[in-house]
């Protein structure tokens, strides 16, 4: 009996970790410069991360499903526009691994605050689809900045906690 309640004890640990070690195998080793801020042009759906002035690497992405404009309130479909900072990691993605973004900033609740609306949250950068209804749209997203899944996992691993993000129209 004994035996056989530590080899369960052994599985269940196996079996967590391993899919913990799965996403973290999925995210490969960034030895280059320090990425010093994310640029993201939304008229030409492109994200770039800069070390300084230098481009270091260059994505194509999606963003909300009505991407012109700024974000004003939830549910209208925006991806923010202006100064941000990466203020969260979460391997636990809903979309394959995420960074969140600081919106709303002060600026953005007192707009809203001003209208009387919900200016909404949680914006990300995160990988692909992965339901039915999203897969095979351009700009499918609530807000959010999306991109591949491998993509992801390089952006995960070059992008830290604090890094600002100037995303223009």
């Amino acid at each position: 009996m004994r035996f056989l309640l530590t080899l369960l004890m052994t599985f269940v640990l196996i079996t967590g970790s391993a899919t913990a070690k799965t996403v973290i195998k999925r995210v490969p080793k960034y030895n280059g410069p320090e990425i010093t801020q994310v640029l993201v042009d939304k008229t030409k759906r492109k994200m770039y991360l800069l070390a300084g002035t230098k481009t270091i690497r260059k994505f194509k992405i999606d963003l909300g499903f009505t991407p012109a404009g700024h974000k004003f309130k939830q549910g209208d479909g925006r991806t923010p526009e202006g100064l941000y900072y990466i203020d969260r990691i979460n391997e636990n993605s809903r979309y394959f691994l995420s960074l969140g973004l600081n919106y709303p900033n002060t600026k953005d609740r007192a707009l809203a605050d001003a209208a009387g609306v919900d200016p909404g949250g949680d914006i990300f950068i995160h990988g692909g689809p992965r339901y039915k209804g999203e897969r095979g749209k351009r700009d499918w997203t609530a807000g959010c900045i999306s991109v591949s899944d491998r993509e992801m996992g390089w952006i995960y691993s070059m992008v830290k906690k604090g890094t600002p993000i100037f995303i223009k129209p």
